[in-house]
């Protein structure tokens, strides 16, 4: 099993970014999928959850409107969109799965790290 996020980086504020988490190992539409960013010096903050068929998608109230949430079961990749992306959101963001429909397994990615600055 592996989750890989990809897509961080340096970022100037106000820009845009794409996060992506392709998996491997497990049946991907079987999982939830789930981002969740750890800033410099904080605990875990969860972001966004989206159903295995992507029908739904849930946001942390702070984060709606900037933050957007997409799978692609067919190539077994989530995605995080941020747009109008402010220096608060520096963090290592992660991605994880979570079983919904044969077990409650959950699986962890190694995180991408995006720093906003000037």
């Amino acid at each position: 099993v592996q989750l890989v996020e990809s897509g961080g980086g340096l970022v100037q504020p106000g820009g845009s970014l794409r996060l992506s988490c392709v998996a491997s190992g497990f049946i991907f539409h079987d999982y939830a999928m789930n981002w969740v960013r750890q800033a410099p010096g904080k605990g875990l903050e969860w972001i966004s959850s989206i159903s295995g068929n992507g029908g739904s998608t849930y946001f942390n109230e702070s984060m709606k409107g900037r933050f957007s949430i997409a799978r692609d079961n067919a190539k077994n990749t989530l995605y995080l969109h941020i747009n109008n992306i402010k220096s608060e959101d520096t963090a290592v963001y992660y991605c994880y799965a979570e079983g919904v429909v044969a077990n409650d397994d959950i699986y962890w990615g190694r995180g991408t790290r995006v720093t906003v600055s000037s």
